[in-house]
């Protein structure tokens, strides 16, 4: 049968066999007017009074926003909150782009993620994690460092912040929290979010949020600087908004999860030989870093020493800025990397993503179709093709013709499970 697999902008068709499982989100309705929907959640708020009425017309406000590697529709969100908040003159706003460790977004890719107008009329900043004078220390965390966050963040009259939910391979869910931490955390801070101890922590995984380290480091530095009003959206497969949670940042947030959970969670009976995976399409197969979300949402289902057959655009490479690649060549084996990593004494940005890719190729083998040269992904100890049909004939060879396969189209936007 023919499965239409998310990669890059414009997708890929692939024949699979007929026993094949497909997963997918539960199907949900669109609704009629987001637009609507998104001012009544303004206004009709979760564990705070309307937006409207909680800011002052003198007041400096931020609003915080996801990079580019993130579906958050700001393009939408960032000029409905401009038109609920229109008695607010719009010198008084700034954006700052969330890029937590990534790079700096251009002008066209800011216009992309916002529009052309809100670009030309609202101030917009990149965040730095690794300026110190663009950050300002709010406290000191429990988890074993100083916590710093964007300086212009800290120093507004009021905080905004906007982003999407998902299952998340570490933290449990996207948004709420972690679009300030880490979104415009200082790099220490980061660092330790994201140490080899709490990436490796059973319950750092997908739907967990109670005694999730990550999400527990997470609410504790913002409440050191809470945002004053959060606008969280959940997302369909063709990036569409579902439903809307906003308000009070962590009622808000866990509104949205259980909902998130409820649609995007499913369960399956056993796990399968060979799992297809993708990383959701564009902007979030941009490169082999994020990929690995889809490669661990696989991981959920596949047999231990079964396959993992990754498509991934790639259209960014490894990507060439951070650390990813240069982590990934410090090593020859998954093993090798993971005891490097574990070592109290290693510490350096961007292992987190290097840590998962190794736990995962320590369970399965993992295959990539992608846009990257060949060598680029042995350089990850990845196995390369070009054809994924043909890659599934050749793995029956090892499992045998009955090999069981599930695919995940929407590769992290669907987390499967099996109760084990």
């Amino acid at each position: 049968m023919e499965v239409a697999l998310a990669y890059g902008k414009n997708g890929l068709r692939i024949n699979v066999p007929d026993h094949s499982k497909v997963v997918t989100p539960k199907q949900i309705d669109l609704p009629e007017n987001d637009h609507q929907l998104v001012l009544n959640a303004l206004r009709n708020p979760i564990g705070t009074k309307p937006l409207k009425e909680m800011v002052n017309p003198k007041d400096k406000i931020v609003i915080v926003i996801s990079d580019i590697t993130r579906p958050t529709p700001n393009h939408k969100l960032v000029p409905w909150l401009l038109e609920e908040l229109s008695h607010i003159p719009i010198e008084n706003f700034t954006i700052i782009n969330g890029t937590g460790t990534h790079r700096d977004e251009t002008r066209e890719e800011l216009v992309e993620m916002l529009g052309e107008k809100i670009v030309d009329s609202v101030r917009i900043i990149n965040h730095h994690c690794h300026e110190i004078a663009e950050l300002k220390k709010v406290g000191s965390s429990s988890f074993g460092c100083d916590v710093y966050l964007n300086k212009e963040y800290v120093e507004a009259d009021f905080r905004i912040v906007t982003g999407f939910i998902e299952p998340h391979f570490f933290a449990g869910f996207s948004g709420g929290p972690k679009g300030i931490m880490p979104g415009i955390a200082g790099i220490e801070t980061i660092l330790t979010f994201h140490n080899a101890q709490m990436i490796g922590h059973p319950l750092a995984t997908w739907g967990v949020i109670e005694k999730n380290p990550l999400q527990e480091m997470t609410r504790e530095v913002n409440s050191l600087c809470k945002p004053d009003f959060l606008l969280n959206v959940a997302l369909s497969g063709s990036n569409e908004i579902t439903n809307v949670f906003a308000g009070e940042l962590i009622a808000a947030h866990e509104t949205g999860c259980a909902f998130v959970k409820e649609h995007a969670m499913i369960k399956c009976e056993e796990r399968f030989d060979v799992v297809i995976t993708t990383n959701a399409g564009y902007p979030l197969d941009q490169n082999l870093y994020q990929a690995v979300k889809g490669m661990n949402a696989a991981q959920k289902i596949v047999k231990k020493g079964g396959t993992i057959i990754c498509a991934a655009e790639c259209s960014e490479g490894m990507p060439e800025h951070g650390n990813f690649s240069k982590i990934l060549k410090m090593r020859d084996t998954p093993k090798d990397l993971l005891e490097m990593i574990n070592d109290p004494s290693f510490r350096m940005f961007d292992q987190w993503e290097a840590q998962r890719l190794a736990m995962i190729q320590e369970w399965s083998d993992v295959v990539v179709y992608s846009t990257l040269p060949e060598e680029w992904v042995k350089i990850a100890m990845l196995t390369p093709t070009k054809n994924i049909e043909s890659t599934i004939t050749e793995l029956q060879a090892k499992y045998g013709k009955e090999m069981s396969i599930a695919v995940l189209p929407l590769g992290p936007l669907t987390i499967p499970y099996v109760e084990e």
